[in-house]
Parts: structure tokens; sequence; C-alpha cells
């Protein structure tokens, strides 16, 4: 098997505002597998996210140099089992994006190249995954127009991102979704991303609880286990566990939950080290009754479609945050469609995948 990789910055259609900054671009870099004796090419993808990944891009292709060089070493899996080992024993667990990208070559390049990552509904275009809607900080006006057209889009569930611009603007935006839409007609979930104080948090829940919000992610920063831990016992808000995950052994994943027990945890693969890794997120939150859903970590449809695949196989049925595939101007081309606020495959539209002529 021959193994090589290639970079592509992907292009923000607008300024992606978060609580930890504005992202106008976004570095990835793609695995690429190749059986000689077939011709058949296996294509995942690495996107660590600059300042929330605890590996990032020079790291990645530093490590797919090297083993570029011993590919004599890589020999073909026959199935999902052998793909997960073969990624946990190349991979080290400090390059958490590179275990996703490589697991996701591989059953891609088992699968017949075909960009089935699982064999399913989903991808025989039979099954759709519900999703939330996703509505990026900026000025009011700026929000306020994602809202208007998520929602005319046939969304259901909408997740906002706060903690940049001031509290009292965003109470404001979220009032004017509840006068408008109630409870029943539309779920709101809001992001932090950690961007409130400790001292602070109570009081914000409480504010915001008003609003009959379905949960909040990360109000505070990640590595506080004993801050978040009080906080999910006092919440009037139900709390959702994101960045706290990030670099946390997912074995270990069991302490972590039982200690600070969360409502829910968010699961992004490229940032927790892979489908397998999430699996076992997922069981060890299922024993401790505590509910997740998937989210991307604004990968290019190349990841986004292997999350997607996963999740469906999990019979799912909260809304997913698997919405990101229209945010850049040059994505993959692919079969990912959503409408009325669900993803699904369109077998009838074929991938685009002219960017990977130039490697062999």
């Amino acid at each position: 098997m021959k193994i090589d990789f290639l970079e592509h910055t992907l292009q923000f259609k607008f300024d992606a505002g978060t609580s930890r900054g504005v992202m106008r671009e976004h570095n990835v870099v793609y695995v690429i597998l190749n059986d000689s004796e077939s011709g058949i090419r296996g294509i995942g993808e690495c996107a660590p996210l600059p300042g929330l990944s605890i590996d990032n891009k020079t790291q990645v292709i530093d490590f797919l140099q090297g083993l570029k060089k011993s590919e004599e070493y890589l020999n073909i899996p026959l199935t999902a089992e052998e793909v997960f080992e073969i990624a946990e024993e190349l991979v080290p667990e400090y390059l958490p994006s590179v275990r996703f990208g490589l697991e996701t070559a591989l059953l891609d390049l088992i699968s017949g190249g075909k960009k089935e990552i699982f064999e399913g509904e989903f991808y025989q275009g039979q099954k759709r995954i519900p999703i939330n809607g996703l509505i990026w900080m900026g000025d009011e006006e700026f929000m306020l127009s994602q809202i208007r057209k998520k929602i005319d889009a046939g969304f259901n569930c909408l997740k906002m991102k706060i903690g940049a611009i001031d509290f009292e603007t965003e109470l404001s935006i979220l009032n004017y979704i509840r006068r408008n839409f109630s409870e029943k007609d539309l779920t709101i979930r809001v992001d932090a991303n950690g961007a409130f104080t400790i001292g602070e948090a109570l009081h914000k829940l409480e504010k915001l609880s008003k609003l009959n919000l379905h949960s909040i992610e990360q109000p505070i920063a990640a590595g506080n286990i004993e801050g978040m831990k009080e906080l999910c016992e006092k919440t009037p808000l139900p709390i959702a566990l994101d960045e706290e995950l990030i670099g946390v052994n997912a074995v270990k994943g069991l302490e972590l939950l039982s200690e600070i027990n969360p409502h829910y945890i968010i699961l992004k693969p490229t940032l927790l080290g892979g489908l397998k890794a999430s699996d076992i997120w997922i069981k060890n939150a299922e024993k401790l009754d505590i509910d997740w859903w998937m989210t991307s970590a604004l990968e290019s449809n190349i990841g986004l479609n292997a999350i997607s695949q996963f999740t469906a196989f999990k019979n799912v049925s909260l809304p997913q945050g698997l919405g990101t595939g229209q945010l850049y101007h040059n994505n993959i081309a692919s079969p990912l469609m959503i409408e009325n606020g669900e993803i699904y495959y369109d077998t009838k539209t074929k991938w685009d995948l002219s960017l990977f002529k130039q490697t062999h």
C-alpha cells in the first residue's frame, strides 16, 4: 500500500466568529492510501483546529512524511476491527486528527474507494439524520439574518454560539427567537466555548434558562473539573461537555464523566482520536445514562461524510452537529445534502475528487 498526503486550505464563505476569535480559513491535510495492485484509493482527512486540537498541522505533516517513508510496513486490513487496530498501533495518542484520518482512509480503501465508510442505509440514500442549524457569532443583524435563513430552510433545532459579543445583546437575540417560535416549534442550543468565568457562569445560566433552551455547551473553560462538577449540580440549564473531552484518553473517560456527571457530551472524532475513541466515549456515557450527539470539527466533506455514516450507524434521535458542509467556497463537492433540517446522501450525485489527481 502506497501512502501520500495533500494539503488543502478551505476558505470560509464568511467570517466565522466564535468566542476564540474569527476564522476565515481552515488548513486540512488529506491522507491518501493507494492499493498498488487494484488501483483502489482511500482518502481520509486530518483537520486539527488551531487553539483547540492537541495536535497541529506541522505535527500531522511530519508524521505522515515519516509514515510515507516506512510504507512497506503498511498492510491492507480486511475488516473494520483491523483498521482500528492498525490506526491505534501506528498513530500516537497525541495525534488524534491523524488517527481519524488514517481510520477513515483505510475504511474507504477496504470498501473499494467508494466513500462508503460504513455499509448501511445512510450511504444508500435511505436514511436521513436530523441536524441543528449553526448560528455563528457576529453583529446582531448578521446573527438574526442567519436565524431567519435557517428557519426558512426548515430547521427545527438551532445552535447559537455565544460569548463573544455583549451578553445582553445575545439574550436579546434569543428573546427575539422565543417571541416568534415556541419551545415546541424550535429547539435552541447555545455554545459558549468556555467563555464564561466561574464566578459569572451560574448567574448567566439562570438568565438563559428562562428562555426554554435545550442545553449549553461548555459554559466554562475546560480543565476545571471541580468547577464544572459544581456547575452541573446547580445549573437550571442542561450542560453538555465539549472541549472538556479533548486530550482525555477515551478509556479513562468513564472516570471523568462519573466525576462531572454532565447531562450531555459532544463528540468530535477529529479532536478525540477517531471513530473508535468516539465509540468508547459513547459506551461510557451510556453506562451513566448521559446522552450525546456527534459534531463535525469543521472538516471538509471528506471528514463530514465519515462522521455522518458513523453517526447513522448509531440510530440517533437527537439532532446532530453535522451541518458544516456548506461553510466553504472550495469544499470537496459530494453527495452530502441538507434538506428540511436533515443531512442525507444523494446517491445520484457524484463526488468531485479532481483535487486529488495530482497524487498517485
